[in-house]
């Protein structure tokens, strides 16, 4: 008996065990596992941040030291929130002031090196080169008035304290931003020591550098600098504040409803969530980890390749940058640069950026149905009658759009209303409701992320300084034009290749900053529009996150995905294919960028470019209701680029080719299912 009841007892168990398993792959299976990350996906989420993005290497704190560094960066936010919409102080106060505390902050949070950190540790090094540091700008902030006012008579220990600081700023990015940077702002000074600058004595050379450099406001103090410590430390701050809100997942959620339920709707969703957080983040890495985590496990369950879903995400994650109204930090600089109000910035980025956009939701649409693949069972997606209920989130997004192209107020203004108008909607929502913990740790985050963004302006400021210092930039200029001859199309491969090779590891503000010094003069100069110049080297500067062989989205994506990275990068450079053609159209056609341009116009572009993006996106997947051959994949592509090359001939023939691939190929499709039939 005593045999028997045993036995009764394992079959229970295994019973149970069985049903626990079928729960958890249950659980597994449905969508809102993905929504919610457990702590193991965390654990990997955290681990290829590391690897991708230097921002997440950092120090360890904890205890007392921790709070004490949260509070300086919160304060810091603070600061300069204040500083932005208040203080009447000489300038030179601010800009020091801003730089002196990212320095401070920067050593406190970036280690010298990679590597697992002692807890609570700081070596001395680090501790006297914080201190010289900062102190150099410090010295800066409190004898401004005098400095200003000895005009170019300046001792020795100046000359060594700017110095210090010059120095104390290139390690600083060092840790947070990385080597390239630093290897194109190392060229152009010994450059400019070596043969830029005329006078005969070495030291003379220095001490002129340095004064100018750390001095003056053509060298760190730089519109870089200005711009990143006057607007976009605010909406740094802002995109916090809303990420607190819950909004990233009411994103996926929307486009789950949106699309999930749709073939392939996974990596549809992916597209659409990825434009929408992107647009917040500003960091091409660090979207396509955060809603990758989601979307990538998602897509591969589909039937998605691993290659292909990383992609798709390194893809969009990407394009967030272009995607209005906040579209990175440098949409702020090129404002700056090109003496515009940021809301005409908006306004001409919207047309490329929804073709850059329908080019992937076309392309992965086209995969799904080559593969056969199916969308998410609509008892797993989110209800929209519940998620409608959330819609107040979008509340400080759609206000401060209203705010800035209204020209109500000052964008760092708008910013900061937004910021308090985050609060105010998390009140609504209990899950998300923004606690005074919660402030602090927005405040602690626009703190942290700001010390990349300023310390790669300050970089960016060392560079276009001794660019204009050494007469380089016109030599620059007149090289490529004379190579050019009267042949834009030169002069527009030449500044791509630029954009792509130095935005291989740089930051795309800082990449945005070195390329609207050096390549968009050339272009201006060869006749093209100065906003159709700076959007071609911003355009530029950003896709660079998914080129190989330095494609950091896409290596982040292929990390989720556990696919090859090249192939993952080559695919997301596929998927991107617009942003690769839009920038020379605009170019040659300032009317994509609503510039001299009429309604019927734009209505027109948009129309015809759209199709000619489906036409190339169909071409590049090979297939459309069949698999497409060698032949009409050429006529697709010639015709989908001459409908995107505004004009009435060019459209006539394009419209033609696309139309006629794409009536063959639904005939052929026919005549397959009848003879399969």
């Amino acid at each position: 008996m005593a045999e028997k009841d045993r036995k009764a007892f394992e079959r229970d168990l295994v019973t149970q065990e069985d049903r626990r398993n079928r729960e958890e792959e249950e659980k597994l299976n449905t969508y809102d596992s993905f929504v919610q990350p457990d702590h193991t996906i965390q654990e990997d989420i955290d681990t290829v941040m590391r690897k991708y993005d230097r921002e997440s290497n950092t120090r360890v704190w904890v205890g007392k030291p921790k709070v004490a560094i949260s509070m300086i960066l919160a304060a810091f936010s603070v600061w300069c929130i204040y500083v932005t919409l208040f203080a009447t102080f000489l300038e030179e106060i601010r800009l020091t002031s801003f730089m002196g505390l990212i320095i401070l902050m920067g050593f406190l949070i970036y280690p010298a090196k990679k590597g697992t950190q002692k807890v609570n540790y700081m070596p001395i090094g680090d501790i006297i080169f914080m201190i010289l540091g900062a102190g150099a700008y410090f010295y800066f902030t409190f004898h401004a008035t005098e400095i200003i006012n000895q005009g170019t008579r300046f001792t020795w220990y100046q000359i060594i304290i700017g110095i210090v600081g010059v120095v104390a700023l290139i390690e600083v990015t060092r840790r947070c931003v990385g080597i390239p940077i630093l290897c194109v702002a190392g060229f152009f000074l010994i450059y400019a020591l070596s043969y830029g600058l005329t006078n005969p004595d070495f030291f003379g050379r220095v001490r002129y550098l340095i004064r100018n450099l750390f001095y003056t406001k053509e060298g760190i103090l730089s519109t870089p600098v200005n711009v990143c410590s006057k607007f976009i430390v605010v909406f740094i701050i802002f995109g916090a504040f809303l990420e607190r809100t819950g909004i990233s997942n009411f994103f996926i959620n929307l486009a789950n409803c949106v699309a999930g339920r749709f073939a392939g709707g996974p990596a549809k969703v992916a597209v659409i969530s990825s434009a929408l957080c992107g647009m917040v983040s500003g960091s091409s890495v660090g979207n396509t980890v955060t809603t990758g985590s989601v979307t990538i496990p998602m897509m591969k369950k589909t039937g998605y390749k691993s290659e292909f879903s990383g992609a798709v995400e390194a893809a969009s994650s990407t394009g967030g940058q272009i995607m209005p109204p906040i579209m990175g930090a440098a949409a702020f600089l090129m404002a700056d640069f090109v003496g515009v109000p940021y809301s005409d910035i908006i306004g001409r980025a919207i047309l490329p950026a929804v073709l850059y956009f329908t080019g992937i939701f076309i392309s992965v649409h086209l995969e799904a149905k080559k593969l056969g693949l199916h969308g998410i069972p609509k008892d797993e997606l989110p209800k929209f009658g519940k998620l409608i209920r959330k819609i107040y989130l979008l509340l400080p997004l759609i206000m401060l759009v209203v705010w800035v192209s209204g020209n109500f107020m000052t964008m760092q203004k708008a910013a900061s209303l937004a910021i308090l108008l985050s609060i105010a909607v998390s009140l609504i929502d209990k899950e998300n409701r923004i606690t005074p913990h919660k402030i602090l740790e927005a405040l602690e985050a626009g703190g942290k992320s700001a010390i990349t963004v300023g310390a790669a302006c300050g970089v960016a400021g060392i560079i276009s300084g001794t660019i204009t210092m050494t007469g380089l930039a016109n030599d620059l200029i007149n090289g490529i034009v004379g190579l050019a001859g009267n042949h834009l199309i030169i002069a527009l491969v030449l500044t791509m290749l630029c954009c792509i090779i130095l935005g291989m590891g740089v930051p795309t503000t800082a990449n945005y900053c070195i390329m609207a010094a050096t390549t968009a003069p050339i272009l201006i100069r060869m006749g093209v529009p100065v906003m159709a110049a700076h959007f071609f080297v911003f355009y530029f500067g950003i896709v660079a996150d998914i080129t190989p062989p330095v494609a950091l989205a896409a290596y982040a994506g292929s990390a989720i995905a556990k696919s090859n990275p090249m192939k993952t990068a080559f695919n997301a450079s596929k998927l991107a294919i617009a942003v690769f053609i839009v920038p020379y159209v605009f170019c040659y056609s300032p009317q994509m960028l609503l510039i001299d341009s009429h309604p019927f116009e734009v209505v027109q572009i948009a129309v015809t470019s759209l199709i000619g993006i489906f036409g190339i996106s169909a071409a590049l997947e090979g297939y459309c209701f069949t698999e497409i051959n060698p032949v009409f994949r050429i006529l697709a592509i010639v015709g989908g680029l001459l409908l995107i090359i505004p004009g009435l001939v060019t459209d006539a023939t394009g419209l033609a080719l696309v139309i006629g691939v794409l009536a063959i190929q639904k005939l052929l499709a026919v005549r397959k299912t009848a003879a399969a039939a």
